[in-house]
């Protein structure tokens, strides 16, 4: 270390007073400096391009679990400790998480439901249950716009969103909506939410008894009820921000934040440090999907389960299309 800071400082100061300020010789100095680089520093030179770009594939919100898994399906074998102190050398860090604000309004006379998942945030199937939400992001420096978004609790895949400069009904009736048209749930789904007048409306529940969804919300006060909600949400501050320069800009920031780069592209700890649109693609593989483990009778079944009074087609599209099948396919009923 002491002969590097010599190499770094040589045109600024005298190499012999250097060297003798730091204790060292000037022989062994030349001599050092005259050495081959040792394989170890050649490699950790390889590694550290390899960890930034890495970083840079993750949108820079990458920690060291991400990247040194990034680094691993690339056929890159090396420690997680290597990984953290590169990381460090290169200055490279991950996205602190933030805190957020409610946005929920439990003061209003509408039934609300029992907690029927009782912070069972897991899954064996696509469909299985849902989870739903609503924050508040920031346009300009004061004016607040809300997302609403639902999640499957399988993969953790972002269903259905919307964007909205009012939290009321409609906001969450659209992103409800567009998770259905995308998914196509089979009768008895479950949908958790917070007890918010939003999701208590009574257009929002006809919406969900008309489809067969069971639904399910938070004790009042308790966000841990809902903590996979919170914690995407925290995670989407993080990462993306929570202040947009226009109402434009926030929808295509957050279409490109959830429909390419979460659902697509992002590795969730939760299952495995996959993305969650990869994650479906394996189970689908496997024979697993929204209908549970595939057998001969339940696929020959499968388009009389979709029932037509449910307003579903006779088959349902795949949950893991591609970014550009997607966009195609919501485009129709994307929120505005």
């Amino acid at each position: 270390m002491r002969f590097a800071f010599v190499a770094a400082e040589k045109a600024d100061f005298p190499i012999a007073t250097m060297c003798r300020v730091l204790r060292v010789s000037r022989s062994g100095f030349y001599a050092w400096r005259g050495r081959p680089v040792s394989g170890r520093t050649q490699e950790d030179a390889r590694l550290r391009r390899l960890v930034r770009e890495a970083h840079e594939r993750g949108r820079r919100y990458y920690g060291s679990p991400r990247v040194h898994r990034e680094l691993a399906e690339g056929g890159t074998r090396v420690s997680r400790k290597r990984v953290i102190r590169l990381m460090q050398a290169e200055g490279l860090v991950a996205r602190p998480r933030t805190r957020f604000k409610t946005t929920t309004n439990s003061d209003h006379a509408q039934p609300v439901a029992d907690n029927l998942l009782q912070r069972d945030f897991t899954a064996t199937r696509p469909n299985q249950r849902w989870v739903g939400d609503t924050s508040e992001f920031r346009i300009g420096t004061g004016t607040k716009v809300f997302v609403a978004t639902i999640l499957d609790l399988y993969s953790r895949f972002a269903v259905g969103w919307a964007i909205s400069a009012v939290n009321d009904r409609h906001l969450t009736l659209k992103a409800l909506e567009m998770a259905i048209k995308r998914r196509c749930p089979e009768v008895g789904l479950l949908h958790h939410s917070d007890r918010g007048s939003t999701y208590a409306s009574e257009d929002y529940q006809r919406r969900l008894q008309q489809h067969g969804i069971t639904c399910s919300m938070s004790r009042r006060g308790d966000c841990y009820d809902n903590a996979v909600m919170e914690a995407f949400f925290s995670t989407v501050k993080s990462e993306l921000g929570e202040r947009f320069p226009s109402f434009a800009e926030a929808k295509a920031q957050l279409f490109d934040y959830l429909e390419v780069f979460y659902n697509q592209q992002r590795r969730h700890s939760t299952i495995g440090l996959i993305s969650p649109a990869a994650y479906e693609r394996d189970a689908a593989a496997a024979g697993v999907d929204a209908a549970g483990p595939l057998d001969a009778k339940n696929a020959a079944t499968r388009d009389l389960e979709n029932r037509n009074e449910r307003g579903f087609p006779q088959r349902p599209p795949p949950y893991f299309l591609s970014v550009t099948e997607t966009a195609d396919a919501l485009r129709g009923s994307l929120p505005v």
